[in-house]
């Protein structure tokens, strides 16, 4: 049987699957993520292969983290410091002979979510996981920037609250970015402890920033559907969603408030991303 492999190229984890015609997950294997670049490389082979079996490839899909030229599949995930300039589409097309594309991992998240988790016609996906991004897809097509440039949600400006005791410097060097508020890395840095351990005052804080966020991305994109993401957001659970769905309704006048839900497809959004890229590739 003919299959698509789905490669999601994480900073603390790869994942690797074997998906049918339909999409399907046959097939998957799970490791941690090597510092070395070229441990890392032959690593994500060496799951292909696994996950393959002796059945024909007829395309590979990854997602990993940016920034990246997806038009060249030369890659440099921000989180993986060895990992720059790689010219992921060569090495894995000279390797397997089939057709290879790579995208940011939340543009594949977006893909995945829009053809599996539900109908949307203007779907915005976001991730709360170590970092924030978001991807953006409109009638099947995804939304790129000029001269295809990754659109940062994550590093908007918003009107932060909070009980925290220090300044709310990002990752970026910048003060004040969404990602910094709501992210994993953001959230221990801001509380000195990892989102799941939280107390709900805490939470309804992060719920209170990333609805002033979400607000400012509905009177942007206006989409009909935001779905989120990501270990903070799964952690945090419906509770957290709604909290974040009110403060963001209640911050709009002029543009409808669009349904906000989590991700249908759980941790693994980015890895059916990948096997969607794949799919497209072949």
């Amino acid at each position: 049987m003919p299959i698509y492999i789905g490669l999601d190229i994480g900073g603390t984890k790869f994942m690797a699957a074997a998906a049918d015609t339909r999409g399907n997950l046959l097939r998957q294997t799970q490791c941690p993520t090597p510092y070395d670049l070229d441990e890392g490389v032959s690593l994500l082979k060496s799951m292909a292969r696994m996950v393959a079996g002796d059945e024909p490839i007829v395309a590979i899909g990854a997602s990993a983290g940016g920034p990246l030229d997806y038009v060249n599949g030369i890659v440099s995930p921000l989180h993986q410091p060895q990992w720059r300039d790689v010219p992921l589409k060569g090495i894995f097309e000279s390797e397997f002979e089939r057709p290879f594309s790579v995208d940011v991992d939340t543009n594949a998240a977006a893909l995945a979510e829009y053809r599996w988790g539900g109908p949307s016609t203007r779907l915005l996906y976001l991730t709360l996981s170590t970092g924030m991004g978001g991807g953006f897809v409109v009638d099947g097509e995804l939304y790129r920037g000029a001269n295809g440039v990754h659109p940062e949600v994550g590093h908007q400006l918003v009107p932060y609250t909070g009980s925290f005791k220090r300044n709310v410097i990002c990752a970026c060097g910048l003060e004040g970015c969404l990602e910094e508020l709501v992210s994993g890395n953001g959230i221990r840095r801001l509380y000195g402890k990892p989102a799941e351990e939280l107390d709900p005052a805490e939470w309804a804080e992060v719920a209170a920033n990333l609805g002033m966020g979400l607000r400012n991305m509905v009177v942007c994109y206006a989409p009909d559907v935001i779905a989120i993401g990501g270990g903070v957001a799964v952690g945090g659970g419906e509770a957290f969603i709604a909290a974040a769905s009110q403060v963001m309704a209640g911050g709009l006048k002029l543009v409808p408030a669009p349904q906000v839900r989590l991700s249908r497809l759980g941790y693994k959004t980015a890895l059916y991303g990948a096997v969607a890229l794949a799919m497209a590739a072949g």
